[in-house]
């Protein structure tokens, strides 16, 4: 078990890291891609830079600083956190990790919809958390629109409770890693679509480009391009990778205008999880990214050696 995972390799969660492992702790950062910082075109506002940084080498050298001084990192995708006696278990398509604290520093990643009627139908048959509402649609036949690792872990948590599921991918190739078929699944190879069995369930996966959602009162049928429908009972979107803020809502983290609400010690009102960065809204900068890092990670590594001393 670790003593602390990060999610997110930006100036926040490296900060948090750099604090964590010179503290002794045992140090995860598992981050997918690239952060904001490193698609900037050069930072002249940064203290200790005299003729400014790219934000790709800054990003850069802070991932290589912390792996120097021996904290582990992993680039994955991050498609849950759940939590458990003592602590938390971070997933991802290849495995599962467990830690006694968690800090999310992912950014806010916010990916818009343009589907008709997806917006008028929130709460009313469309949701964007499986955990949440799942038991909602005990029986019923489910969606989920997404085409990625996201979108199939959604879809499992779901086949727990529901009737039906169809992943849409809204004319998107499939892409979920094979590596959690192989986990879950009899079979490795991932079809490009018509279907996906799994031990649990039976996925069906639909590519067609969807036209709109529609409904009275409630979420009643998707339409797509080329005329054909589907009569569905409720819809959970799952687009791109697991954010932030889907992570607050299967645990039970307080948001407040899609940023994580945290107090001055970047505490969330789940013991043992911490925020940082720019999903905690405020200045969108590199400084207060770090300053909140350190943060973050001194008060992880506190309750941690609470933990320990108990």
């Amino acid at each position: 078990m670790y003593d602390i995972i990060i999610i997110g390799a930006g100036p926040a969660g490296i900060s948090a890291s750099l604090y964590a492992i010179r503290a002794n702790m045992k140090v995860l950062v598992i981050y997918k891609g690239t952060s904001n910082l490193g698609k900037a075109t050069k930072i002249e506002n940064y203290y200790g830079f005299v003729n400014g940084i790219t934000g790709k080498e800054l990003y850069d050298n802070g991932i290589k600083q912390a792996k120097n001084l021996g904290v582990e990192i992993r680039n994955s995708e991050v498609t849950g956190i759940e939590s458990i006696q003592n602590g938390f278990i971070v997933k991802t398509p290849e495995d599962e990790y467990s830690g006694k604290a968690v800090i999310i520093s992912t950014g806010n990643k916010k990916i818009a919809s343009p589907i008709k009627g997806i917006n008028e139908f929130e709460g009313k048959g469309v949701s964007y958390c499986a955990i949440c509402d799942g038991f909602f649609y005990k029986g019923k036949n489910v969606v989920v629109i997404g085409n990625g690792n996201f979108a199939y872990s959604e879809a499992k948590t779901l086949s727990n409770v529901t009737n039906e599921i169809t992943i849409l991918t809204n004319g998107e190739p499939t892409n979920i890693t094979k590596e959690i078929l192989k986990r879950q699944s009899q079979y490795v190879n991932i079809p490009k679509e018509r279907e996906i069995k799994s031990t649990a369930n039976e996925f069906k996966i639909n590519n067609k480009k969807i036209k709109e959602i529609v409904g009275d009162k409630k979420v009643e049928k998707i339409v797509f391009e080329d005329s054909s429908e589907i009569k569905v009972d409720g819809i959970f979107v799952a687009l791109g990778e697991a954010g932030a803020n889907d992570f607050a809502k299967t645990l039970g983290i307080i948001t407040e205008n899609d940023n994580i609400k945290v107090n001055e010690n970047m505490e969330t009102n789940v013991k043992g999880i911490y925020a940082c960065g720019n999903i905690t809204g405020g200045l969108l900068q590199v400084s207060k990214a770090v300053y909140e890092g350190a943060k973050a990670g001194l008060s992880a590594i506190n309750y941690v050696k609470e933990i320990d001393n108990t």
